[in-house]
């Protein structure tokens, strides 16, 4: 992952706990770098490092600390100047998650080694639909749940997600069932 992900995590740490928890969590994670940098590569196991330490640290369900983080992340990249890429992807909730694909295509010519995921929107009725998320790294459907309530908050909707299980079971491809008010 990119030095944005390790960096946005550290910054949901802080805001959360503090310095001196980031400092623990940071220790037990096994991380050397004074700081991230956020257009650097990492390897995906120093994120996954990160939510273990917080996890063990703080006595939280790593899942609990990815839906955290997920819905943390969409604050993050607005502050961080992603804005008007998030602006560009749609004006409504529905439209901004069906073009969740081609802003991924947009950022990955400046993150040239970016690994995306894919998502397809299916609307069941004009406030509900099934959202599929699939990854090429394990684990983060919960990180997905926090993603979609940030969002929701975005939008100024209250939203109701409910993770309906793995797609054909493969690990790292999930279906939501969502739906929005």
């Amino acid at each position: 992952m990119y030095g944005l992900v390790n960096k946005a995590a550290q910054d949901f740490v802080i805001a959360g706990h503090g310095e001196e928890t980031w400092n623990i969590i940071k220790e037990k994670a096994g991380i050397k770098e004074d700081a991230f940098v956020s257009m650097q590569p990492y390897p995906d196991e120093i994120t996954y490092n990160i939510v273990g330490a917080a996890s063990e640290l703080l006595g939280a369900d790593p899942n609990d600390i990815l839906e955290g983080f997920g819905k943390y992340w969409i604050e993050f990249t607005m502050v961080e100047g992603y804005s008007h890429l998030l602006d560009l992807a749609g004006r409504t909730f529905p439209e901004f998650l069906n073009n969740l694909n081609n802003m991924h295509a947009h950022i990955a010519q400046s993150y040239t080694e970016l690994q995306p995921p894919s998502f397809y929107c299916e609307e069941i009725d004009d406030k509900t639909f099934k959202f599929e998320y699939h990854s090429n790294r394990p684990g983060l459907a919960r990180f997905v749940i926090g993603l979609l309530l940030g969002l929701g908050d975005r939008f100024g909707l209250k939203l109701d997600v409910k993770h309906v299980g793995t797609i054909d079971n493969k690990e790292n491809s999930h279906e939501y069932l969502v739906s929005y008010s």
